[in-house]
């Protein structure tokens, strides 16, 4: 059974007060002679890095009683050495010994200032706060004490002003706005925004760090890549600084993480991970976090630590639509002071349709085009942009094309189209909209799959196949479809 923070089972509890003022000699004796023994059973670093900073404080009534340097150390010696410290305690002692732990009331202050990885700001030690004097108002809201500043590492340009959002993103954008206007205190956590690259994930995710920081000025926000977080794990192991490293995190108010795909495949990390964020959560802490998929689609992360990422809300950002990639253009142009006409900005929103990076890139090397070749913004040079931008350029049908006709054609709106109803009156007109995408565009199942709802492409092989079937048995219908997909033709 998974032992939870500070709960374990009726024989063993973890103590958190004042350590001993004085150390048992005898505790002090066996401990030694256990270390004798544990040194010759695991490797050089884990005895330095976990056996090491343990103290003995005393030994009565078949406890032994030893101080460790935080919870999240705590967490990982019971995860990992249980067996070996209460095996080795009883062998020394020559009696069944239950080995208790007392938290050092230094948990937090003892590393929250030193360790280097994101830098932390030097500030006088009497002003680190201690997990335990966190503080809560009368309506159960965590709020936050002062505690010392670290580099956030988010980019201040990241805000919900500058963030468009539309049918595709409106949910999580509301979610995030609720974190960000109540970190911990919502049911969304941990928040999971899961979507395709280039789709805007972590904008929003940084705009709550930066709207929780503009807030609440002495919150200690931190934003982080996976493997950011894995490259400072190797580091702090190699440098023997494990008990720093675990300390700063713990010490964090908000912790977001970008990329948790990138954990897949490493073990040791997602081990330590998953004892942060029980550490953080469990204090009320709140957590963020971003993927390429959902959670429950990342082969390669264990089972654990994936129902941990599903204890809070888990929202999709999908491909946007012609209206908010044209929406992101103008924001864009607002942003870099350039004017680029309407219908130009709905040429490039027409070609570039999966990936607002690309979108935004595009505008940018417009934009840069004319201005060195000293050259007009027309349609030619747009064309030209695309092609380097996108590497190629073509005069093509979009799914936005293809669900506006067949919205018009069987008198359906389009977000109907795109939803999740199953009322029949729309499956077999998405079932026709979703052929002609896979017929006339060159977008993956996956990406027409996203266009409809978030559909997957196995959703997307079933409504190709049964139009298919559908055309062979029925006449009318295949004459409906035929001529959808001349209409859609004759416009290229």
């Amino acid at each position: 059974m998974e032992t939870e923070y500070f709960t374990l089972n009726p024989v063993q509890e973890v103590e958190q007060h004042a350590p001993q003022t004085t150390i048992d000699l005898t505790a002090h004796q066996i401990w030694q002679d256990c270390l004798s023994i544990i040194q010759g059973k695991v490797s050089n670093l884990n005895y330095k890095t976990w056996f090491e900073p343990i103290i003995p404080l005393k030994f009565e009534q078949n406890r032994f009683y030893l101080q460790v340097p935080s919870s999240f150390f705590f967490e990982w010696i019971e995860e990992h050495f249980y067996a070996l410290i209460n095996d080795t305690l009883s062998r020394a002692a020559g009696a069944e010994i239950s080995a208790q732990y007392i938290i050092s009331p230094d948990e937090d202050s003892s590393g929250a200032d030193t360790y280097k990885q994101p830098t932390l700001v030097p500030v006088p030690q009497t002003q680190v706060e201690d997990f335990s004097t966190t503080t809560f108002s009368s309506t159960g809201v965590r709020s936050f004490a002062p505690k010392p500043p670290i580099d956030s590492g988010l980019k201040p340009k990241y805000t919900f002003d500058q963030y468009v959002t539309g049918e595709s993103n409106q949910f999580a954008n509301a979610a995030a706005l609720a974190v960000a206007n109540n970190p911990g205190g919502t049911s969304f956590n941990p928040l999971v925004v899961y979507g395709g690259v280039g789709l805007g994930k972590t904008h929003l995710i940084q705009a709550i760090g930066n709207q929780v920081l503009q807030s609440k000025k002495q919150v200690r926000v931190l934003y982080l890549s996976s493997e950011r977080f894995t490259v400072d794990f190797v580091d702090a192991i190699q440098k023997n600084n494990i008990s720093e490293f675990s300390s700063f995190y713990g010490n964090v108010d908000l912790l977001i993480v970008d990329d948790i795909q990138f954990f897949t495949g490493k073990e040791k990390t997602q081990d330590y991970f998953f004892h942060i964020f029980n550490a953080l959560h469990q204090q009320g802490k709140q957590i963020v976090l971003s993927s390429d998929r959902s959670p429950k689609e990342l082969k390669g992360l264990n089972d654990r630590l994936i129902s941990r990422f599903q204890w809070g809300l888990t929202t999709d950002i999908q491909p946007p639509d012609l209206e908010t990639r044209i929406a992101i253009l103008k924001k864009k142009c607002q942003a870099e002071h350039v004017d680029i006409p309407h219908d130009i900005l709905e040429f490039i929103a027409s070609n570039v349709t999966t990936n607002i990076r690309e979108l935004e890139g595009c505008l940018i090397s417009l934009a840069a085009r004319a201005s060195l070749e000293q050259r007009k913004i027309d349609i030619e040079l747009a064309k030209d942009v695309i092609r380097s931008v996108i590497g190629e350029f073509r005069t093509h049908i979009t799914i936005e094309d293809i669900q506006r006709l067949v919205s018009q054609q069987f008198g359906i709106p389009e977000d109907l189209l795109r939803g999740k109803t199953r009322k029949q009156e729309v499956v077999n007109p998405r079932q026709i909209a979703m052929y002609l995408a896979k017929e006339l565009t060159n977008s993956s199942l996956k990406t027409i799959g996203l266009h409809f709802g978030g559909r997957d492409h196995s959703t997307v092989i079933h409504a190709y196949q049964t139009v298919e079937d559908n055309m062979k048995m029925n006449p009318k219908e295949r004459q409906v479809v035929l001529s959808l997909k001349g209409k859609l033709e004759s416009r290229l």
